[in-house]
């Protein structure tokens, strides 16, 4: 049977069918204005080591091939992953080990076409400042007896306890291949792990495995040196960055044939972006008339010192790639509303000394030289000793091409070496080589993270270090970085600090 539809009816319908199409027109409209805004014609990055350089890769895959990105840097590239001279061989000098679970460190070397070398082995030894706590072993069996003699089931708990937290932090990579991005570290932290993540990063790591049922004794003798070694401080680091910095103690750690910093040189190239030499010295909001329209376009000017003389230059999107610390990066913030605060975060000074020697055995209580096998010794926490730890170290390349003779080791000191202390540790030695730096942050839980999103469209890469400092941590601080700049850029926020992605995604897979 027919419906008539009467015609007081029939124009309420006619209306609502109007209204309807209204709305969607005007939300393809929306939708449309929202994707066809004007693309950023540049971008600015501040840093050329790996957060900077990656960052530079990242934007052009989410940018496109327009955009111009240039990449200020006031030293070499490379950043903090640099390489020293020893009588005419290099060696790391910076950041210098890739754990096998760095995913975005394994995509850069496969696409950048660079090689790995074979791994060398060596044995280790825990000192006191007294005497080895512990020495490893040729016989991997006697290794594990010893460890159980003395720790119990503590060694093989802390590698669980360390693969459950690393299974949790790989969910990263999944959020990042389905583009989604955290607007501050606490966030991309909180994603990953939750409260118990959030909690780790405001205890130490002392209070964390005691929680977890770890024996002081396994913690001041076997926990505590790989701090040192790693962050140069003790187990009163904030958690989460101690159990990264577990993880790379762990085995099948890896570096890049030739140098860590080909990585920088390579994604610059690959990023196109083009490489400027000059340091940053300040940094304004500009407003600029747009044509006709009579409207006003936002820009940041960055004034920089170059062999030019002072230049400047502006930009739509400012990513600063370098820690906001006056003794690295003394960059002037200049009328913005409201100011961008000063970030009063401590580096932790490290001073990393090359010497081509022989090493005096008889300073860790070996009396015959020959019998003295270590190639690495960590130290536990003792204010008499003045070096973290000291290894053999190979060159960048032809890593099994040592020099003849005696060996070079690299030895890591919260201060410079001095001539006496020197002589301590080696009884000859023919060069010695010194870099210092501001390595990482001073960790001093609880924590406080700067703000990823400095202005508008201003970013700070760096605030990831307040998790962990890393090569990975740059890298995947770099992409969520570029990520975020994309989303705010085109108004995506739903791609933006979503929660419960970790469920999300597995129900969609």
């Amino acid at each position: 049977m027919a419906v008539r539809v009467s015609a007081p009816t029939a124009g309420v319908a006619a209306a609502a069918a109007a209204a309807f199409l209204l709305l969607t027109l005007w939300g393809s409209f929306s939708s449309a204005s929202q994707e066809l805004r004007r693309p950023p014609a540049k971008i600015g990055v501040i840093g050329a080591g790996i957060g900077g350089t990656s960052a530079a890769y990242f934007l052009r895959q989410r940018f496109g091939k327009d955009v111009q990105i240039d990449v200020f840097e006031k030293g070499e590239v490379g950043g903090r992953l640099a390489t020293v001279s020893v009588e005419g061989k290099n060696y790391e000098a910076g950041g210098s080990v890739i754990h096998p679970l760095n995913l975005h460190m394994k995509h850069f070397v496969n696409m950048l076409g660079l090689s790995v070398p074979a791994k060398q082995g060596g044995l280790m030894g825990i000192y006191n400042g007294d005497e080895f706590v512990f020495e490893e072993s040729s016989w991997y069996i006697w290794n594990i007896i010893k460890l159980l003699w003395n720790y119990g089931l503590n060694a093989l708990r802390m590698h669980m306890w360390v693969e459950e937290i690393l299974d949790k932090f790989m969910r990263i990579y999944r959020y990042q291949s389905h583009d989604y991005a955290f607007s501050t570290s606490e966030a991309l932290l909180h994603a990953l792990g939750g409260s118990d993540f959030l909690w780790m990063l405001n205890q130490t790591i002392d209070k964390s495995m005691q929680k977890a049922s770890f024996s002081q004794k396994f913690i001041n003798e076997m926990v505590t040196p790989v701090m040192r070694v790693n962050y140069g401080q003790s187990t009163s680091i904030n958690g989460f960055v101690g159990a990264v910095s577990l993880a790379g103690a762990d085995s099948g750690l890896w570096s890049i044939e030739g140098g860590n910093k080909l990585a920088c040189t390579g994604l610059l190239e690959a990023s196109k972006a083009h490489g400027i030499s000059g340091t940053v010295i300040s940094l304004e909001e500009k407003a600029r008339l747009e044509g006709r329209s009579g409207g006003t376009r936002k820009l940041y000017e960055v004034t920089y010192n170059s062999s030019m003389g002072l230049r400047s230059d502006l930009y739509d999107i400012i990513l600063i790639a370098t820690p906001l610390q006056r003794k690295i990066a003394n960059i002037t913030f200049r009328s913005f509303k409201p100011p961008i605060p000063e970030f009063s975060r401590p580096y932790q000074p490290i001073v990393a000394t090359f010497i081509h020697g022989q090493i005096n055995a008889s300073f860790f209580g070996c009396q015959d030289p020959s019998q003295f096998y270590l190639n690495a010794i960590f130290t536990t926490e003792n204010p008499n000793l003045f070096f973290n730890s000291l290894g053999v170290v190979s060159p960048v390349q032809n890593k099994m091409d040592q020099i003849l003779g005696s060996q070079v080791w690299k030895i890591f000191s919260p201060e410079s070496l001095t001539k006496e202390q020197i002589n301590l540790l080696f009884s000859s030695y023919d060069a010695v080589e010194e870099k210092k730096w501001l390595a990482y942050p001073h960790y001093n839980p609880p924590e406080k993270c700067p703000p990823v999103i400095l202005h508008d469209h201003m970013y700070y890469l760096n605030s990831i270090e307040c998790l962990a400092s890393a090569m990975e941590m740059s890298a995947i601080s770099a992409k969520n970085v570029a990520l975020l700049a994309h989303h705010r850029w085109y108004n995506k926020t739903d791609m933006i600090d979503q929660e419960d992605l970790h469920e999300r995604l597995k129900t969609e897979l």
